[in-house]
């Protein structure tokens, strides 16, 4: 590839100041970057050999450098150059020698080449103060380019599926992840975009029953150097570098805008199957690092404009994130790439909503978290984004940044203390009190401010941490295929292996650890708010005991499709769960439970109870050794109504649960609460079938060790 370069001859038009980015009209290109403190900017133009063509931009409007190109149009590469002083210590970083990837381009080209040319900001060395002088190297070699692209498609009338919160069930996943093995997914289509809309792919998920897909992000992704070094990548893709570009490692058909047409493909193809998607978003922190990290984008395009730097010593990062550094969610040109990225994916590419990693470090005016800080008022005021699904990852690794329960309305949140608290109590951890409240919908965190059971994210495993099975099968982590000896990730001591760490052959394991599995997954979607599956769990994926597998981008990190012993019974049984949820609201309620009696049925709409059948009273709620427990849900009069205002009515339940190490015997509840009561499912006998077995009113009912039972009124 050529580095020659030259100044272009072209006539080159003075174009608008918005919209920011590459857009093509049909005729021509506009070019519009912003940049506050720059002094000059150059539009750089690469042909298919590599040779570079450079354009002055001389247009100057509201800090937007802009110009148009008559004749340039889709596939058109390009990059920036931007001038200006190198003071780290005053903020600024700028160095012309360093190409720039437009921090508004819809398609980037690929991966950073970091074998190509020196892609930091300074000649490094193994001085700490190295970042104070800048290099030399031009980096063009190395950098990805921009893709001017064709915004046009044939959406062929498709329709947002608009799920209603409390009917929703999502289903986080990985798009290279989850087809990369599958066997009825095509070879070239394999862990693509494409795959991931395949017939095979989408009937997997319709079968199973979610409703919706997180996908881990997809915005364009840029390794770091070390992982680079170490032969690894960042799978997860908490790396982002281009906030409207699809990642084009995940494209099958190509790189030069082809990833943005099959993005779109995909979403059409997952809302015809009648599945939402969701994107987890990063706009707390890009892929550039702290003061040592590499030049990619907005550090050399306006660095003291586009990062949070420190009060006095704005030559470092203030970092919320734990990556080095934090976007300035305050300053109004990146609050506006935020928010012009958030449209783009929702009214261009149809997305249904969003995931916010470590949504605190956006909330942040100061120091503090501020609930109304620009970020919220932007998005609720937004007549588009404010009717699309919000979820909020409640926390940042700054002081104060544990912020579960204090989203404003519109907001639904990952739920860390449910997962917490259900990990807990199915290892005879934590208080019966405690898992009631989070199983009932955590009313403590959301009701006060009018926010409704769905404001809760209900999740027992993520992306982040142990997968479901190893949850049960380990208690130290196993991270050693990370390179970092073992030291990364969290130290989960929520986990318990049921007697043996890691695999093992003793059949009395094997059957504790699917059970425990089963009694997550019965919990998850049997508890009020929105369940969330780790996709994979049901069918036990592994890693192995490795539970930050962020840099894994293989096997260990892949599904794995074809079914081994119990697999197959486990998946059956996840989607037996799902199928119970939706055909039951009961257990899907759209207002919080009381425990009021209702003046039609004279029940209240929940009742727990102790293993006598008696009421729980405050003494048995105090016992933190307790860890049995009854629930009545009442369906007979659900406060719930339709959107036409019809009542909701259902079958009522009894949840018997026991989380001792011991059997234990229930007896049922008064004949008020129902005269006959019908087995529907048991984690301890999955294969037994619903009205197997009945039990009158004050019958007596043994549920097993470690498992729980669920019985429906006749």
């Amino acid at each position: 590839m050529s580095t020659d370069h030259a100044m272009s001859s072209r006539e080159a038009w003075p174009g608008a100041p918005f919209p920011l980015g590459a857009t093509w009209d049909g005729e021509g290109t506009n070019f519009s970057l912003f940049s506050e403190h720059a002094e000059h900017v150059e539009l750089c133009l690469f042909s298919d050999d590599g040779s570079e063509e450079r354009i002055d931009l001389v247009e100057r409007t509201a800090h937007n450098w802009h110009c148009y190109l008559p004749g340039v149009g889709p596939g058109q590469r390009y990059g920036y150059r931007v001038y200006g002083r190198y003071a780290p210590e005053e903020g600024h970083r700028f160095n012309p020698v360093k190409l720039l990837i437009d921090p508004y381009a819809k398609a980037i080209e690929g991966a950073v080449q970091w074998d190509a040319a020196n892609v930091l900001p300074y000649t490094p060395d193994d001085t700490p103060d190295a970042d104070l002088e800048p290099d030399d190297e031009d980096d063009a070699l190395a950098i990805p380019k921009s893709v001017v692209v064709d915004r046009s498609f044939d959406w062929e009338g498709d329709v947002p599926p608009r799920r209603p919160w409390n009917e929703t069930i999502i289903y986080e996943t990985h798009v290279k992840g989850y087809t990369k093995r599958h066997p009825a997914v095509r070879d070239d289509l394999r862990g693509t975009y494409a795959g991931l809309a395949s017939e095979e792919a989408l009937a997997y998920m319709q079968r199973l029953g979610v409703t919706a897909v997180e996908l881990l992000p997809i915005h364009h992704i840029a390794d770091e150097s070390f992982l680079h070094d170490r032969g690894l990548s960042n799978y997860w893709g908490y790396s982002s570098i281009g906030y409207l570009a699809p990642h084009s490692e995940y494209a099958a058909t190509g790189r030069l805008g082809d990833q943005v047409l099959e993005f779109k493909g995909m979403v059409k193809a997952l809302h015809r199957a009648g599945i939402e998607v969701i994107l987890d978003v990063v706009y707390n922190h890009t892929a550039e690092g702290n003061h040592l990290g590499p030049m990619l984008s907005f550090r050399g395009v306006d660095n003291a404009s586009y990062y949070r730097l420190v009060p006095d010593d704005e030559r470092h990062y203030m970092d919320y994130t734990g990556t080095g550094n934090t976007l300035d969610a305050r300053h109004p040109s990146v609050l506006r790439l935020i928010m012009d990225s958030l449209r783009y994916w929702v009214s261009e590419c149809h997305v249904d909503g969003f995931r916010f990693d470590l949504a605190s470090a956006l909330a942040r005016e100061l120091y503090d978290v501020d609930r109304l800080s620009a970020f919220f008022d932007t998005i609720h005021q937004d007549p588009i984004l404010s009717q699309v699904k919000l979820i909020a990852e409640p926390w940042d690794v700054g002081p104060g940044g544990y912020q579960v329960g204090n989203f404003p309305v519109l907001w639904s949140e990952w739920n860390g203390i449910y997962r917490d608290v259900v990990r807990d109590f199915w290892r005879g951890q934590s208080s019966v009190a405690e898992f009631a409240s989070r199983f009932t919908g955590s009313s403590d965190l959301y009701e006060s401010d009018g926010r409704q059971p769905f404001a809760s994210i209900n999740f027992v495993t993520a992306h982040d941490g142990f997968t479901l099975r190893d949850l049960v099968s380990y208690n130290e982590k196993h991270n050693e295929a990370n390179g970092e000896d073992n030291r990364d990730g969290t130290d989960d001591n929520r986990s318990w292996n049921c007697g043996v760490e890691g695999e093992t052959d003793d059949p009395a394991i094997i059957a504790l650890r699917w059970r425990q599995q089963r009694n997550f997954l019965a919990t998850l979607f049997l508890s009020q708010g929105v369940p969330m599956l780790l996709g994979g769990d049901e069918l036990a994926r592994t890693a192995h005991g490795n539970n930050n597998a962020w840099c894994q981008d293989n096997e260990l990190s892949w599904y794995e499709w074809g079914l081994r012993e119990g697999q197959g019974e486990h998946l059956e049984f996840t989607k037996g769960l799902i199928e119970l949820r939706k055909a039951h609201p009961v257990f899907r309620r759209g207002k919080f439970l009381a425990g009021r009696e209702s003046e039609g049925s004279g029940l209240p709409d929940v009742w727990w109870f102790r293993p006598d059948g008696r009421r729980m009273t405050q003494r048995d709620w105090q016992q933190p050794s307790a860890h049995v427990l009854g629930v009545f849900l009442n369906g007979q009069e659900i406060a719930d109504r339709t959107p036409r205002g019809e009542p909701i009515e259902d079958d009522s339940f009894l949840l018997l649960f026991n989380a001792h190490h011991e059997d234990m015997t229930f007896t049922l509840p008064a004949r008020r609460f129902g005269g006959d009561w019908v087995h529907e499912l048991d984690t301890f006998d999955p294969a037994l079938e619903p009205g197997a077995q009945r039990w009158p009113s004050r019958g007596e009912v043994l549920v097993p060790a470690r498992s729980m039972k669920l019985l429906r009124r006749a």
